[in-house]
């Protein structure tokens, strides 16, 4: 990094030229990105197989007045709750949902970590069209992998309402030794609270306003933040600054420290807690008092199970964690990483008698060991086999608080050049944060391995953290790759990855052949051939044309 300051790496990025931009080349070459024009692979619809058990229900997204145990908020949900009716199945199992939209706005369902048919992925403009206010639209996939997942909108800042719920596929193999399950989904909310998400949003960009000369200076003073700090040895570790909003509640199934969710049950039982971080803004560090958490699975894949005293919670992670059960009523908490107002998460464990804990309780265990996700390692049966890679595709995480702006390889989404990739290839991710805060980065349709071979499809990404993630290729579609700050990927922090044919993305020579090229690929709605027109752009003129260039 010689000659480049942390400023210029920080800030550099949003702004630059195509140079900046890089794509999938294959591995280890380098050279010129592919173009990520051409149709994308035909994909049959989604059907059921004969015998295969269809999981049918209905979601009605609409306007409602919720009890968060006293605060009460209009905001946006499914049915009358926060979080929404669960949707469990079995994995193997068709699912076919029905969304009625009673909500004044387009919305969708995205099913986050599910490996699923790329048509049932919920991203407006890639995988559907939005879902109109009052219309409906069906989803339908089946759910390969158990394990615990969530749903939510892929519409603007949609999340940061009540629109949320989990979704539960279990494994038909496993053994369950446990006596009893508990689904904990923890939020930060904002919603009708005098603000709803999209004010929140607008004034981010408005107190962004231009760049101040100095890039990052001025960041701290912005109204409606909370830093935790920028760097340094005075940024909380491991986290930095971690995020842009201050809330005013945070939530453990829906409700507040005051009036608790109660999971009540035996002494000696034996609990499976399903961890759902449907958060927007906020990593938690969770702990159950008097107690240590045998992690299990992550991101619903199984792991060597680890014993901790805590675990940190990024926005759209989920962790399974069992645990034996002591006589008594224990705190479970999840207190907000790097935010000072709001309080905290609080839902209880009762057991038997005794007097619940008051909603700023601190349990020891939140002081001691924490587990990160790279503590983690796969169970033997589910580590990506052994391979090179066969292509390498490099992703910059970049942008700024001021202007409030974010991307992924030199430019914000619709901007920026999507990655692509080949049904049956190995693909490395070389991810790098450039930037001063913490982000989860989220992958649709796909499970990446970290080094260490753990499956995940969200991981935390701390400040000028890089990671090697690898994937299989083997979902086609279009997908998208975001941070899962809702409010970063609002602001640009996404990318497509885009399966396309060997035809454009061959050697080295037909990617030279292919520069300055473009191809319009002509399909008709009627009997009759289809096919490609080459074209070439003439800088000097600003358009395309279908004649050589005269050779000299």
């Amino acid at each position: 990094m010689t000659g480049m300051s942390r400023r210029t790496l920080l800030l550099g990025g949003l702004g630059l030229g195509a140079a900046a931009l890089t794509g999938c080349t294959s591995a280890p070459a380098a050279g010129p990105v592919p173009s990520a024009s051409g149709p994308m692979p035909t994909l049959p619809p989604a059907t059921p197989r004969p015998g295969q058990r269809i999981v049918e229900q209905v979601l009605t997204a609409k306007p409602v007045t919720l009890d968060l145990g006293g605060p009460t908020v209009p905001t946006w949900a499914y049915g009358d709750t926060a979080p929404g009716p669960l949707v469990r199945a079995t994995a193997g199992d068709f699912l076919r949902i029905r969304l009625d939209n009673q909500l004044p706005a387009d919305t969708t369902i995205h099913w986050h970590g599910i490996r699923l048919h790329n048509k049932a992925d919920g991203v407006p403009g890639m995988t559907q069209d939005p879902v109109p206010a009052g219309g409906s639209f069906t989803y339908e996939f089946t759910a390969p992998d158990p394990g615990t997942y969530f749903f939510h909108p892929h519409v603007g800042v949609q999340l940061d309402r009540g629109l949320y719920a989990p979704l539960i596929v279990d494994d038909p193999n496993e053994a369950g030794a446990y006596d009893a399950e508990w689904v904990v989904v923890l939020d930060d909310w904002v919603d009708g609270t005098g603000r709803t998400p999209d004010d929140v949003l607008a004034k981010l960009i408005a107190d962004g306003g231009p760049a101040p000369s100095g890039g990052m200076g001025g960041m701290g003073g912005m109204g409606g933040m909370d830093h935790g700090g920028h760097g340094g040895g005075n940024a909380p570790q491991p986290w930095g600054d971690a995020g842009d909003v201050t809330y005013p509640y945070f939530l453990i199934n829906g409700r507040v420290p005051t009036a608790p969710d109660t999971f009540e049950a035996k002494p000696g039982q034996r609990v499976r807690i399903r961890l759902i971080n449907a958060a927007s803004d906020t990593i938690f560090t969770v702990a159950l008092g008097g107690h240590r958490l045998t992690v299990t699975h992550g991101d619903g894949f199984p792991v060597e199970p680890r014993e901790v005293d805590a675990l940190y919670l990024g926005m759209g992670e989920r962790y399974d964690a069992l645990v034996t059960l002591d006589d008594g009523v224990f705190p479970l908490v999840a207190r907000p990483f790097g935010k000072t107002e709001g309080g905290q998460g609080l839902a209880l464990v009762r057991t038997g008698s005794g007097q619940a804990p008051g909603p700023d309780v601190s349990p020891a265990e939140l002081a001691g060991r924490i587990l990160l996700a790279t503590d983690l390692r796969p169970h033997e049966s589910v580590r990506l086999p052994s391979r090179s890679p066969d292509a390498t595709a490099h992703m910059s995480l970049e942008g700024s608080m001021s202007p409030y702006r974010w991307g992924i390889n030199g430019a914000p989404f619709g901007q920026n050049q999507p990655l692509t990739v080949r049904e049956g290839q190995r693909l490395r991710l070389n991810v790098m944060n450039m930037t001063m805060m913490t982000h989860p980065l989220h992958l649709h349709g796909h499970t990446f391995a970290l080094p260490s071979g753990l499956r995940k499809d969200t991981v935390l990404l701390a400040p000028m953290q890089s990671m090697a993630l690898e994937l299989d290729a083997d979902n086609v579609g279009d997908w998208m790759v975001h941070c899962h700050n809702i409010y970063h990927a609002e602001a640009g922090m996404m990318i497509g990855l885009l399966y396309r044919s060997a035809y454009y993305a061959e050697d080295e020579e037909k990617r030279q052949q292919m520069a300055g090229r473009a191809n319009l690929h002509l399909a008709k709605n009627r009997n009759g051939p289809t096919g490609d027109i080459p074209l070439r752009f003439e800088a000097e003129l600003m358009r395309f044309s279908t004649r050589e260039p005269e050779k000299k």
